[in-house]
């Protein structure tokens, strides 16, 4: 099975509530050690605030039974106060133990969370477009925002809570037979009682929670959908089905978060009879001693108060167990997600490009075809050479195999046979960074930012000053608008520029690869967006900015690409003519047909024009 396969595999399980990982295991959760390892000196400090905040807890009831054993009368007045004042001191020293076990745990949590999503993110942002090819990009955020939280709640809440359950048991089980071997028998009996139907109970809690957070990331992916092409889901009036298909997704989600909270309501009501059943009987049975003297009142309310911590942070730690096989359950999930390895990745040592540029581009015998369709191949055996300064179009139909050229020359994909080389590297061999720092592309749909406008210009390179900024931003025409909006350059351009008309985010664009100041230039129809008079001033720009660069143009109006030194025509992945303007209209084949083709759309529009 190929990466890619691989991947698709595991997103698609991740994406079925049954087939999602459960872990039945905390191991998954070894993984954030090294997020843990950094602070070291906190985790030490939180967990001797935990061990003192237990201890104090377990001194209560000693004190408990000096207070009854002494009696209520007047003259045990003083004694009794003296006991109060020592109650008043541990509840104290309580507080201040557990406030700065709490602050200091709530750190770590907050703080390996915040390690955790920049790493992810670090990681998932480096991956090649195969990968994104077959992830939901809602399903990623999810594991980002929802198995995160789930992740902060443990480290910062789930395990200190489980821990001090666990130091609480063991130091009331060890009062428990200090205080009375005799009725600590009973304890040990009634434990497994206790035990063995919150186990099985919270298992069933915990494949409901599972089960209710994996429909909560199906109801983000859809909704990240919709949102996201909100423009065309209004087009198409299809506001009503989707409100119709989100409510229904937002209802199973309910009924599984339903069945969750009805899950563990009964498990709570379990729990409370069980604990009290289990007090009350202990108080029975001490009682009885009491009343026959092989125990003071003392040492039974000291006992009492014992089996209650015990059976207590025994409920606590069958409750805490499902949240940390759930919190395992989703480091598994983030952590599948830093297993990926990217298809495309830096050579363990990148051959360096040669200085100083020149921007050669050579195709040698390409053939690829996409992990996703495998079947049908977007290049077969494609060879041409774009020297220095030359400008060569793209001309075909769609699913000619235009844009992969591109993509394989931004090293995206890696072709399966033959070689793409920048400058004489072959570009598997380098450093992808390098080779893509000396390409600037300007491509048919423009990738706004929410950001500001002087901001998306300045992504072309963002050490770039504001003058340098302005001065590329003139020469793409973004000028002409920029003076209108509210706040000029420095106003946000909302989510995906949609402040912006068409043409105005492609002059973001070219603006963009004017700054770069890249040695090849990448156009995907740059003009397409714009109007008559924007895209002859435009394409005066752009006749400048080809000057002395590389340039590769993807055309569909062949009006646009008359002036490039040579044509490359592309049919079904293969290269099956190359020449000038001219020449190619004159051996007739696929360009005359478009060339024709394109002549006779255009007539009518300017015969009525003329009329």
């Amino acid at each position: 099975m190929s990466a890619s396969d691989d991947t698709s595999t595991r997103t698609s399980a991740s994406d079925d509530p049954e087939a999602r990982p459960r872990s039945r295991r905390l191991r998954p959760l070894r993984a954030l050690l090294p997020f843990l390892r950094p602070y070291r000196l906190v985790v030490l400090a939180a967990f001797a605030a935990l061990v003192a905040s237990t201890a104090v807890m377990l001194v209560v009831p000693v004190t408990v039974r000096a207070v009854i054993d002494q009696g209520f009368s007047r003259e045990s007045a003083a004694a009794i106060d003296e006991s109060f004042l020592a109650l008043l001191a541990v509840a104290a020293l309580m507080g201040a133990t557990s406030s700065i076990r709490f602050f200091l745990v709530s750190w770590i949590g907050e703080r390996v969370v915040t390690d955790l999503r920049a790493a992810v993110f670090d990681h998932v942002i480096g991956q090649s477009p195969a990968f994104f090819e077959t992830s939901h990009t809602g399903e990623i955020q999810s594991r980002l925002t929802t198995d995160t939280t789930l992740i902060k709640t443990v480290v910062g809440s789930t395990v200190s809570i489980a821990l001090r359950n666990a130091f609480t048991f063991l130091g009331s089980a060890a009062m428990l037979f200090y205080t009375s071997p005799r009725l600590s028998g009973l304890v040990l009996l009634a434990i497994p009682a206790i035990a063995l139907p919150l186990i099985g109970f919270g298992r069933l809690v915990r494949r409901l929670s599972r089960r209710s957070q994996d429909t909560l990331a199906d109801t983000n992916v859809f909704a990240a959908e919709a949102l996201g092409f909100v423009q065309t889901v209004q087009a198409f009036t299809h506001e009503g089905a989707d409100r119709r298909r989100y409510r229904d997704v937002v209802e199973v989600a309910f009924r599984a978060a339903r069945a969750r909270m009805a899950a563990r309501a009964w498990l709570t009501a379990l729990v409370i009879f069980l604990v009290f059943a289990f007090v009350i009987a202990i108080l029975r049975v001490g009682a009885q001693a009491v009343l026959e003297d092989r125990m003071s009142g003392g040492e039974l309310g000291q006992f009492v108060l014992y089996a209650l911590f015990c059976a207590m942070s025994l409920g606590a730690l069958t409750e805490v167990w499902g949240d940390l096989q759930l919190a395992a359950g989703a480091a598994e999930r983030l952590f599948e997600l830093l297993g990926i390895e990217p298809l495309i990745a830096p050579p363990p040592r990148p051959q360096p490009l040669p200085e100083p540029a020149r921007g050669r581009v050579a195709f040698e015998h390409v053939d690829f075809a996409y992990p996703t369709r495998r079947e049908t191949g977007a290049l077969v055996d494609c060879s041409f050479v774009a020297a220095p300064g030359e400008t060569i179009a793209i001309v075909g139909p769609s699913g000619a195999g235009k844009s992969t050229l591109f993509r394989l020359l931004l090293r995206f994909y890696d072709p399966d046979r033959g070689r793409v080389l920048v400058d004489g590297v072959d570009v598997r061999s380098a450093d992808p960074r390098e080779i893509r720092r000396r390409i600037a592309i300007v491509p048919q749909e423009s990738a706004i930012f929410s950001d500001t406008l002087r901001e998306n210009i300045r992504y072309g390179r963002p050490e770039a000053g504001d003058a340098e900024v302005e001065a590329a931003a003139r020469a793409a025409l973004v000028d002409e608008f920029a003076e209108r909006l509210p706040e000029g350059w420095d106003t946000p351009l909302g989510e995906r520029g949609l402040t912006l008309s068409g043409g105005q985010r492609q002059r973001v664009a070219i603006a963009r690869a004017i700054l770069k100041d890249a040695p090849i230039l990448l156009l995907d129809e740059a003009t397409s967006s714009l109007d008559s008079q924007s895209e002859r001033l435009v394409q005066t720009a752009l006749e400048r900015l080809e000057h002395g660069r590389t340039t590769l143009v993807i055309a569909h109006r062949l009006a646009t690409v008359r002036d490039a030194d040579r044509i490359l025509v592309l049919d079904g992945g293969r290269l099956v003519a190359c020449g000038a303007h001219a020449e190619l209209l004159a051996a007739g084949g696929l360009y005359a047909d478009l060339a024709r083709m394109q002549l006779e759309l255009e007539r009518p529009a300017s015969d009525g024009v003329a009329s």
